[in-house]
């Protein structure tokens, strides 16, 4: 063979081996995804407000070490829309707290787990996210705490327990956020609080009264008719006096401020937006616990962050109520709404609906004068485990004479595994077993020009 030759064939088997090279070079996969560099930048902005020591998540997610026993969990969890919790359709309005992941996050996370999760490269990790001093909200301006270390039973039933904390403001506040923190995590189940202005003197003079003929103010809204609880589907509870009570205050409740269930525990409002705390109020922390199998104390507390001037906007939380109802025993689908009319202006900011572990599914719809209906709030599948206050991203301007109805359906039946007893009739109560049709309202009522704020 000639040197030529050689040649020749000693260059087209290089070619031959290098067109292989080249095309498995240019198919050659992606590199998986790595926790250090792809899925810790999503886990840190999405998780670890819960998933993080001391807080609601049953394990934390602030590292590697900490978040790999869990991947398969939280591929199938994230696959299945069931984390980050969100509960509402998509098809209805859109929120600015929604924690929904979008579809190239739950891509990487499902790649990184069906590649054995990897570590990867300790140097791309991003900075964890600090909580200061533990407060989701940053650190609060104020911190009020329950008086007293309640000591809360093994078993038994509870009643709603009512704990009085006073503030010593000198001067009205602005709320600009606010955020729970229950001691005793496992047996709160949620916590309301209430502001109870201080009693004003009586006037020197008295007001004259309206004359004779006059007509009476508008209220702002008006509410069916129908919906009061009646004396026969009211709560058993609370008819004796029970152990280590605290009942309801003899000087009353006052405004609503906030409420903490499981996945409710912060609020952050708009800017140009806060509730007022009159100067010496007192908080009301209204406390549902409910026994864990060992005696334990609880001191709850709340913080709020102060807004640095009055804002353009007051809000106010309104609750709209129906318990006028029955759940029939073993009805897999029953239909409780309740109705309000605005006699003015008024804005929604967010939505809370509440039931309990019969709940199924929710719905809000308003009707505008003009006789145009829209569903403004969908959650098809209703979870206890996880309220929501949704919290719009356009605020809802509804203009006087709009009616908003909420609906809420309820399983009542065997097939629902929550269902505590699906033999017996439910009504009204404020125990777990029982039933509610509630649903907080955070609003502006009026425009901001006819609703001055005053001072701070």
């Amino acid at each position: 063979m000639s040197y030529r030759s050689i040649v020749c064939v000693g260059l087209s088997l290089a070619f031959a081996l290098l067109v292989p090279a080249v095309a498995g070079a240019q198919s050659r996969p992606a590199a998986a995804p790595t926790f250090s560099k792809d899925v810790a930048p999503i886990i840190y902005k999405n998780c670890t407000v819960c998933h993080r020591p001391g807080e609601i998540g049953p394990f934390s997610m602030m590292t590697y070490a900490e978040t790999r026993p869990w991947v398969k969990a939280i591929a199938s969890q994230v696959t299945a829309g069931t984390m980050p919790p969100w509960h509402a359709d998509p098809a209805y309005s859109t929120f600015i707290n929604d924690r929904r992941l979008s579809a190239a996050d739950k891509d990487t996370i499902v790649k990184w787990v069906a590649a054995g999760a990897p570590e990867g490269n300790r140097a791309d990790l991003p900075p964890a996210p600090t909580y200061p001093s533990g407060w989701a909200i940053g650190q609060p301006d104020a911190v009020f705490e329950m008086t007293e270390a309640y000591p809360v039973p093994a078993s038994g039933t509870i009643d709603y327990k009512h704990f009085e904390v006073p503030t010593n403001l000198t001067e009205d506040k602005w709320i600009q956020a606010f955020e729970f923190k229950p001691e005793a995590r496992a047996v709160v189940h949620h916590i309301i609080v209430y502001a109870r202005p201080p009693r004003r003197p009586a006037p020197a003079v008295a007001a004259a009264p309206p004359a004779p003929g006059a007509p009476r103010p508008t209220p702002p809204f008006t509410m069916a008719s129908d919906m009061n609880t009646p004396p026969e589907h009211r709560t058993g509870m609370a008819k004796q006096a029970t152990p280590n009570d605290r009942p309801v205050p003899k000087d009353g409740m006052g405004a609503f401020v906030g409420g903490f269930a499981p996945g409710q525990a912060i609020r952050i409002y708009q800017e140009g937006t806060a509730m007022r705390l009159p100067a010496g109020s007192t908080l009301i922390f209204q406390v549902h616990y409910t026994a864990g199998g060992k005696p334990v104390t609880d001191r709850s507390k709340i913080g709020f962050v102060w807004a640095k001037s009055a804002p353009r906007q007051e809000l106010v939380t309104v609750p709209l109520i129906n318990g006028n109802f029955t759940l029939p025993a073993g009805a897999p689908n029953t239909e409780v709404d309740a109705q309000m009319t605005f006699n003015t202006d008024t804005t929604i900011w967010s939505i809370l609906p509440h039931t309990h572990v019969r709940g199924r599914e929710w719905k809000v719809e308003v009707t505008y004068p003009d006789g145009r209906k829209e569903v403004v709030l969908a959650v098809p599948k209703y979870d206890f485990n996880w309220q929501t206050d949704y919290v719009f991203k356009e605020p809802l301007k509804l203009p006087k004479g709009t009616s908003l109805k909420t609906l809420a359906w309820y399983d009542n039946s065997t097939r629902n595994r929550s269902n505590p007893d699906p033999s017996v009739d439910v009504h009204w109560g404020e125990q777990t077993w029982e039933e509610m049709q509630f649903t907080a309202l955070t609003m502006t009522i009026g425009t901001s020009e006819s609703r001055p704020t005053g001072g701070q």
